[in-house]
């Protein structure tokens, strides 16, 4: 695995480990276990593997941390999704595994496929980006 050359926290490599031991998993709604597991779900199970706590819904979790440019993220950084047609509230929530430019992999849990990586080259995912935030800094925690 290859990341792009900055100052990542070791702790946004560990939760995107934590998370990466989902894969495969079940879409569950409310779910935060091997059993099943949804989108906020996978995001606070990783990161509550390393005592960070977020709040446990994508729309309440997209005012968390810092606003980020796309151009800047990085393993450990959230991407918020509007997945409903015609809205721009955001109902879904990935994980950057690995970015650099031009390119952002991430993982999330969808409830057609479960938790799985994809990439911002999919046209789905690309169009329904809203925003990108940083919950962990060089010096957290």
């Amino acid at each position: 695995m290859s990341y792009k050359i900055y100052d990542v926290n070791p702790v946004a490599l560990d939760v995107v480990e934590n998370a990466k031991e989902f894969d495969g998993v079940r879409y569950k709604y409310g779910g935060t276990t091997k059993k099943g597991m949804d989108c906020s779900g996978l995001i606070t199970t990783a990161f509550e593997k390393e005592d960070i706590y977020l709040p446990r819904s994508s729309s309440e979790m997209a005012s968390s941390g810092q606003w980020i440019d796309l151009k800047e993220v990085q393993p450990g950084d959230l991407m918020f999704f509007a997945t409903q047609r015609n809205s721009r509230k955001v109902n879904h929530v990935a994980l950057v595994t690995n970015a650099r430019p031009g390119y952002v992999e991430f993982i999330h849990s969808t409830s057609s496929k479960g938790v799985m990586t994809s990439t911002l080259d999919d046209k789905y995912w690309y169009f329904a980006f809203v925003q990108a935030r940083r919950v962990l800094n060089s010096s957290h925690p």
